[in-house]
């Protein structure tokens, strides 16, 4: 598709169309497009990743319509270049409504605003709030600040 950069001038300027698939209960990804999104969210993920098992159920929880939640996948033709995962906590009123479990971007598509249009999307296809968990050294952090996420607590776990 080509889109006018100048729009007097005659000269365009090939842009690809990025879309976003959104999976949800009502609409869910089928077992082979949760195995291709785990597979691109593991290596993606980097050293803030978990195994693909872990992603797999996370996927499996936000399909789930007893459960619920949404993928969402910003794609240029058939080419994922970033996926996130948001599951529904069913807690709304003490605990943030949705939780954020995964997003990632290509890293050859990084800095492009792909991460951004994806946390747009999904707080326009959420309802109530949205929690996540960031490490401190992520760059991500500042793209969540900027989108209004705020560090209200610390968090703590006991791992038995």
């Amino acid at each position: 598709m080509n889109t006018p950069q100048y729009p007097h001038s005659g000269i365009y300027q090939s842009q690809p169309t990025m879309t976003i698939e959104n999976y949800s209960p009502g609409l869910p990804a089928g077992h082979v497009q949760q195995e291709q999104f785990a597979t691109f969210l593991e290596r993606h993920l980097e050293r803030f990743g978990d195994p693909k098992e872990h992603i797999l159920k996370a996927m499996t929880y936000a399909m789930d319509p007893t459960r619920g939640g949404l993928i969402l996948v910003a794609k240029e033709g058939d080419r994922n270049l970033g996926i996130t995962v948001i599951n529904d906590t069913r807690m709304g009123g003490y605990i943030p409504e949705n939780i954020l479990v995964y997003i990632a971007v290509d890293p050859a598509q990084r800095g492009k605003g792909i991460g951004r249009k994806l946390m747009q999307e999904a707080i326009a296809q959420t309802k109530g709030g949205i929690a996540l968990h960031v490490e401190p050294d992520n760059p991500a952090r500042r793209l969540y600040e900027s989108l209004g996420f705020t560090n209200k607590y610390l968090e703590m776990r006991l791992q038995p």
